[in-house]
């Protein structure tokens, strides 16, 4: 494909998704943490395409979440819905620029390769007039057929027009076109509705443009890549295919899987070579891991950046703003959140760290709390490099621990501790010789009395 061409890809998003059963917009829901448009929209970027969002009605939400994604988007609006022919014309004025290719695609498509659409383009750069999508399958029952003839595209059949021989055929319509945009209004435009929906099909081009002795001819795709979603079943299977695909990049760049099939990766998850993850963990949106690092089993992160030699689980959870430094380790049944944690600073067990800072080396004892909100605000805790902070300690934001310094077991800190302090802040303990043998009877009494 020449790298020069213009294209303009015209993203199909105006469907009710009424088997969604959702509030929310059917494209909007999620593969990967990414809506399913934004998947689209990723793909036709890749190729060098500008995007043009045709949505229906109640499409607001929609064209929120694409400006988020690709801010140069152009957005149209298809007031009544009249068939796929009748969308791509409802972006006629971007059609109008004179783009040398023009790309037909549906936002419920989310595991369309970009491969495809650079191999639909390709056919429009070495002559192709109209370049049509389709897969083969085992199960062609329900598609429509594609009717080829001399290595050119002759028509494309819907089931239910098909002859009996045809209906043996296995390639199949899979919807995404690419158009010459020299061409694309004059076929559009002839488009008709002579039909039971009186609605016009895109799939009429194919007709029209033999019939002006155009070249139309398909190119094969994998069957994912054109996979719509229509329902919350067939998003579980999408995000299964999008997952497996996803685990098995990661692993040949060099990350260690021990059991992939329990590990979900977000759209954007950054994992640098050697790390190891061990089973059942989650990343979620906006994760960033170097190389070398440990994910240990039953973790979940999200928002976080780690460095390298880190350490996090099992049972961790890093939230947003977490930030762990080289060699740092954030263990069992701990969370951390909007925090910085320096090199070699470790968090072992049962611990809260949240809107804080802790130095190089320092080291949190079990159940270690740092108390950052106060019913109104969130305040900050810092810990200095070195300081040893006690099992059972709680941290009243806003307070400072100095370098090097020592909080003993127990204590609850509500006032800074200067570099190399000691600070214990607990009730003295009182030994009462005897007295639990005196308890012990007091309690059997009052229990039979109850009897």
């Amino acid at each position: 494909m020449t790298t020069d061409r213009s294209c303009l890809c015209v993203v199909l998003a105006a469907g009710e998704g009424t088997r969604m059963k959702s509030a929310l917009p059917k494209v909007l829901h999620t593969i990967g943490g990414l809506p399913m448009v934004g998947h689209v929209i990723n793909a036709a970027r890749e190729v060098g395409s500008e995007i043009a969002m045709v949505t229906g009605s109640g499409g607001e939400k929609v064209d929120a979440a694409v400006a988020k994604l690709m801010p140069d988007a152009r957005f149209f609006r298809q007031q009544d819905r009249l068939g796929t022919g009748h969308a791509v014309l409802t972006a006629r004025t971007a059609i109008e620029d004179g783009y040398d290719d023009v790309l037909v695609v549906f936002g419920d498509t989310p595991l369309v390769d970009p491969g495809v659409l650079r191999s639909a383009r390709s056919g429009l750069a070495a002559g192709a007039d109209v370049v049509v999508v389709g897969f083969r399958t085992d199960e062609p029952t329900g598609y429509g057929r594609l009717i080829e003839t001399g290595g050119r595209l002759a028509a494309i059949r819907e089931e239910r027009d098909c002859s009996d021989e045809e209906k043996l055929i296995s390639y199949c319509n899979g919807g995404l076109m690419a158009i010459s945009g020299e061409l694309a209004l004059s076929l559009l435009d002839r488009i008709g509705n002579d039909n039971a929906k009186h609605e016009y099909y895109l799939t009429d081009i194919v007709e029209i443009a033999n019939d002006d002795g155009l070249v139309v001819v398909a190119v094969e795709a994998p069957f994912e890549s054109v996979l719509g979603i229509n329902n919350r079943a067939e998003l579980a299977a999408a995000e299964a295919i999008w997952q497996q695909r996803r685990r098995r990049g990661v692993m040949l760049s060099g990350v260690t899987l021990i059991a992939p099939e329990t590990v979900y990766f977000s759209h954007d998850t950054d994992i640098g070579a050697d790390t190891v993850v061990e089973p059942n963990v989650v990343f979620g949106p906006n994760v960033r891991i170097a190389g070398g690092a440990t994910i240990r089993a039953f973790s979940h992160i999200t928002g976080a950046t780690i460095a390298e030699g880190a350490e996090i689980g099992p049972f961790a959870r890093l939230r947003p703003g977490a930030k762990l430094g080289e060699a740092s380790k954030v263990g069992n049944f701990c969370e951390v959140k909007n925090a910085d944690i320096a090199s070699g600073a470790k968090i072992n067990h049962l611990s809260y760290v949240g809107d804080a800072v802790v130095g190089a080396r320092a080291n949190l004892g079990a159940g270690t709390i740092t108390c950052n909100y106060d019913g109104f605000s969130k305040h900050l805790t810092q810990i200095g490099s070195g300081a040893f902070i006690g099992s059972n300690t709680s941290l009243v934001a806003p307070v400072k621990i100095g370098n090097d310094a020592y909080v003993a077991s127990g204590t609850v800190v509500t006032s800074n501790v200067p570099d190399d302090a000691l600070a214990i802040g607990r009730s003295r303990q009182e030994n009462k010789e005897g007295r639990a043998e005196m308890l012990r009877r007091r309690l059997a009494a009052h229990k039979s009395g109850k009897k």
